[in-house]
């Protein structure tokens, strides 16, 4: 029989819990957002007289302190088979705002991705991502400017600069991976680079869209084998949209225990030293 008076109790410590919980999530968004506002106008005062590309490691120190003051650990995995040396094309998973800051800290080489036009218009960050390089992408698709996504995709790639694409199109509401858009498989035949798939795991159990609360947790980005394209038939390109989603959605298929795990991973990187990955 229960105890008389232990369900208001059990009420009030819950009612403690949680108040703790969002006074910590508030604390974590306040200096969270403190470093963001003086990173970023930084970074842009050193942009100004450093190439972004010369100067790496303080973005990649900046983006790993977001993470860092937002509650959340940090780990790499790494296939034996990908080369930090060659350019190419990341696709993954979107889970929430934090996964560029999660990108940027875990690929070992110099990155800029993809990002949708109307994002250059958000104050402070939008001038970040143009004078850094980002490319944008038309919310508008026309002919056009598919075209123009297209030359600047490659000018890029050509220039040496691995790019980032977020296939899914938006964030997951799930946590699973969403359908992949045809967008960035159209073009690998023309452009002719690698894609590596990788996969986000534990970001969404950090913080989702449709909630402010940001919990403690670890995230693992898993970067997968490469997949060239050069040689691929038409039949392999036109199969390469879904096995590369199929791919990307395996970890966490496996972190959710709907599939075991087939693929072993034997690089793990030490997200303290960002260019470093051991072999």
């Amino acid at each position: 029989m229960p105890e008389i008076g232990s369900a208001p109790r059990r009420d009030q410590r819950y009612g403690v819990v949680t108040m703790y919980r969002k006074l910590r999530c508030i604390f974590l968004w306040v200096i969270s957002a403190i470093h963001f506002l003086i990173g970023v106008p930084l970074l842009l005062l050193m942009a100004v007289f450093i190439d972004p590309r010369k100067n790496d490691r303080p973005q990649r120190f900046f983006a790993r302190n977001i993470l860092r003051m937002a509650g959340a650990k940090f780990r790499v995995v790494v296939s034996n088979q990908f080369d930090p040396n060659q350019t190419c094309i990341f696709v993954s998973n979107h889970v929430n705002l934090f996964d560029p800051f999660v990108l940027y800290s875990a690929i070992p080489q110099f990155v800029r991705g993809w990002e949708l036009e109307s994002h250059f218009r958000i104050p402070i960050y939008g001038r970040m991502m143009k004078r850094f390089g980002n490319i944008p992408v038309a919310d508008v698709k026309t002919p056009g400017n598919l075209k123009k996504l297209f030359r600047l995709t490659r000018q890029a790639l050509e220039q040496g600069i691995s790019l980032i694409v977020f296939p899914e199109g938006g964030r997951t509401r799930t946590g699973h991976v969403q359908p992949f858009r045809q967008g960035i498989f159209r073009m690998v035949r023309d452009l002719g680079y690698p894609i590596v798939p990788v996969s986000i795991v534990g970001s969404f159990e950090f913080y989702h869209k449709g909630s402010w609360m940001l919990h403690l947790s670890e995230i693992v980005v898993y970067i997968h084998d490469p997949i060239h394209t050069q040689n691929l038939s038409s039949n392999e390109l036109n199969t390469l949209q879904d096995r590369v989603q199929e791919i990307v959605s395996q970890p966490l298929m496996a972190s959710y225990g709907l599939v075991s795990s087939s693929k072993s991973f034997k690089t793990e990187r030490d997200t303290t030293s960002p260019m470093h990955i051991d072999k």
